[in-house]
This record gives C-alpha cells, structure tokens and sequence, in this order.
C-alpha cells in the first residue's frame, strides 16, 4: 500500500501509484507547468472550467484585494454587497425571465438546488404527487446522490442505485446510434418527438425534465441538431412540465453564444450554472429562475426554500470581475465564432502551437 495520502477522482489508484506521476506548480494563460518547468496545454481547461487562462492579473488582484476584507458572511437572512451586485449582473446576461439567483458552490450541487425546487415547486401548489423527473440518456449532471440519480447508466451510476431515485429517460439526439434515423444522412430530429408518448403516459406525476442544452459533455460531446431544445420547450409547455437547462458545461460562451440555450432562444424555468461562472479560479454555482417560481416560495413560513450551501464571499467578488471580463472577452470571442469556423479556428491553433515548440 502506498503512502500517497490523495485519494484522486476518477482515477485507479493502483495505476496512479505505479505511473510517473505529474505535478503541476503553477499556471499560465493556456499553460500548465510542471515542478520541472515543463509546459502542458491545459486542452480540457481544468474541466470546462477555466474560460479565460490562468493566472489572469485582474482575477488574481480580485481575489487578493478581497482576501484582506471579508472573506465569509452567510447568506441565511442576511446579505453582503458583492452578493446583491452579482446577482443583479448575472440577472443581465442570463435569458429574458430568469430573474431570482440561488447561489451555491459547485454544478453538481446547483442541479440538486435544481430538483428539489421543481419537486417543492409542485408541493407548494398542492400536488406532491408531481415528483418525477424525466432526464436524458446517457446524461450527466454530476456526482452528488440526486444529479448522479439523473445521470446516464453505466459505471458512474450503476454501484450507486441503492441511493438513488429512478428518472423517466428518453432518447438523446445521437445521430450514430439513433433507433429513429441512425440509417439515415441526415438527422431528422424525431428523437424530440418520443418525449410525447412518455409525457402522455406519465403527466400527472411529472415535476420536471433536466438536459443539458445542446451538447451532451459527458456523453462525448453529442451536439443536438437544430431546433431540438426548442422543440422539448414546446412539448414541456404543452404538458405543464418545468424544463430544467444544465448549463454548467455550457455556458459562459463554449456553445458560441453566452449560453446554450441562447442558440435556440429558449428560457427554461430553472437554469443551473457554474465552472465558467468564476472562470475556474474558485468554486461556485447558480440555480436561477423565474418570478412565478420564487413566488411560490413566498406565500407562507412554511414554504421556504430549505438548503444553504457556504459559500465565501470572495468567490463574489471574483465573479463580479469575471463578469465585466467575460462580457468584454466573449463579444470579442462569439464575434470570432461566428465568423472563423470551428476546423480552421483548430487549425490555425495547432500551427502556433507547432511554432512555439
């Protein structure tokens, strides 16, 4: 047994200790550097979260100019200024109708903010009958007991499924292995239209449905075709169900727009958030939504929302930065996006890459 004290996520241990192992010192733009100097492109960008480089001087000042006045203050009946200034800046960027932020540490516990204000939602208005959720196949939400529970079958969930509850799925839009149009050229979008028999079948007992607009992450970068996140907007107002977008992969600009659901211009009535939200630098999440959700919260004692998460006050201040940053960078980015295509864009990159080396 090896003394190595981290136990690593994802990751064999058995393997980790027999492996040379890579450590990494500190960081710069796209960077990372080893404790021998050695560069490393952070190709996944510290997992989808890191939006505008390491060591960027206006974040690193931002956090360290907060560090020296306050660092914590709950959030529990009380408020701090970088809070209620954040809040109302995310409130401009996030689409028309979202308009009440609850603020938490990381995606996976944004999505469980998520579901249990869908399933209270419904409580609230005298049907807790309403507590199922339909989730996407092959979908990840992350590793806590409620998103894992909505997450695709397989190793991440499997071991697990005594915690767990048991999603209504339907099928992804995954050309490939489509049972719909796998045969076929093009994708024609039916796998949207399964979703009705299911909603049909299973109205009354339906609080929400969860996805993760536009592309699959986890799954491996599956792209849905055209119109199908608006598509599953329709059929979730048609049957009175509260659509649930999963930006945390998404947004902050890595679909092209700030946020997937920008692409098709659909609100969902609760939007989770998070790794990009500080640009990976510390962490933190949101669950926002709309009045008409919050005010169901509002009407008796009873009826508060029971979850806190702590979540210091410097990770504010940096998303308040990050905000103005990101709003400056990405119109420069998505202006690039819409005008250089995504293979040359990958092309040009490596060529400076292979300079550089």
């Amino acid at each position: 047994m090896s003394d190595y004290a981290i136990w690593h996520p994802f990751t064999q241990m058995a393997r980790f200790d027999r492996d040379p192992q890579l450590v990494i010192s500190r960081a710069k733009g796209n960077f990372l550097i080893d404790t021998d100097g050695k560069e490393y492109i952070d190709g996944v960008a510290s997992i989808w979260a890191n939006v505008h480089g390491h060591s960027h001087p206006k974040i690193v000042d931002a956090i360290q100019e907060q560090a020296s006045k306050l660092q914590h203050s709950t959030l529990l009946g009380i408020t701090h200024e970088p809070a209620i200034e954040l809040t109302n800046r995310l409130n401009s960027i996030v689409p028309v109708d979202l308009s009440h932020i609850f603020l938490s540490e990381n995606g996976a516990s944004a999505v469980e903010v998520a579901l249990k204000m869908a399933i209270q939602f419904w409580a609230n208005q005298g049907h807790p009958e309403r507590n199922r959720i339909i989730a996407l196949e092959m979908a990840y939400h992350g590793d806590t007991v409620g998103a894992v529970s909505v997450g695709g079958e397989g190793p991440f969930r499997d071991i697990y499924k005594p915690l767990l509850f048991e999603p209504i799925r339907f099928p992804n839009s995954y050309h490939y292995r489509c049972s719909v149009c796998a045969d076929s050229a093009m994708c024609s979008s039916d796998c949207a239209a399964q979703l009705r028999p299911l909603l049909d079948q299973h109205a009354g007992e339906i609080a929400a449905l969860i996805i993760e607009p536009r592309v699959q992450g986890a799954a491996g970068i599956i792209v849905s075709p055209d119109d199908h996140l608006r598509a599953i907007r329709y059929l979730c107002d048609q049957y009175d169900i509260l659509l649930i977008a999963d930006e945390v992969a998404t947004g902050f600009g890595k679909t092209g727009a700030m946020f997937a659901c920008d692409l098709e211009q659909v609100t969902p009535d609760i939007m989770v958030l998070g790794k990009g939200i500080t640009g990976g630098y510390l962490p933190l999440a949101a669950t926002v939504t709309t009045d008409l959700d919050m005010m169901l919260f509002m009407e008796k004692k009873v009826r508060s929302f029971f979850m806190a998460i702590r979540t210091p006050v410097i990770r504010f201040v940096v998303q308040l930065g990050l905000l103005a940053l990101t709003c400056l960078l990405m119109g420069r980015s998505l202006k690039r996006y819409k005008s250089v295509p995504v293979c040359l864009r990958v092309c040009l990159r490596i060529e400076l890459l292979i300079i550089r080396m």
